[in-house]
């Protein structure tokens, strides 16, 4: 009897760690919250100049006036080597944004990796917190982002 109890509890232990021996969870463990591109699994980006709204951009069906709203920014910020303050986004946002979000000065939210398009995923998460994105084409048409926070 004292020798089946002892691999009984071993494999109760193994069962409640995770279903494996200690070898096996280390090694899990070792793999858990890494992505393939060695970034965490939930990762998500804040586009946005509140610290309390999560995401922001403009959105123009025409290149024509995203650029128009783009040279506002350089002109007030850009060009010098500013960072845009992130009222005077919102305020661009409102004025030229085409997306219902423009009334809010352009708030999309928090978002994870994977609920965008792919351009605009890409340059959203690409984009250096507190920096403003040039403007680029996506299915929706012509945007440009400011990216103010990250979280995982």
């Amino acid at each position: 009897m004292g020798k089946d109890s002892k691999p009984k509890e071993a494999k109760g232990k193994g069962k409640q760690a995770g279903g494996g021996s200690d070898e096996t969870a280390s090694k899990g463990k070792g793999k858990a919250g890494k992505s393939a591109d060695g970034l965490g699994t939930c990762t998500y980006v804040k586009v946005n100049f509140n610290l309390d709204i999560s995401a922001r951009h403009v959105l123009c069906e025409k290149q024509g006036k995203i650029n128009e709203a783009y040279k506002k920014l350089q002109d007030g910020w850009l060009n010098n080597g500013d960072k845009v303050p992130p009222a005077e986004f919102a305020k661009i946002a409102a004025e030229y944004s085409e997306c219902p979000s423009g009334k809010k000065g352009g708030d999309l939210g928090w978002f994870p990796r994977g609920k965008m398009a792919g351009p605009f995923q890409e340059v959203a998460f690409n984009t250096p917190v507190g920096a403003t994105s040039a403007p680029f084409k996506s299915t929706h048409g012509y945007h440009i982002i400011l990216c103010e926070g990250r979280k995982n």
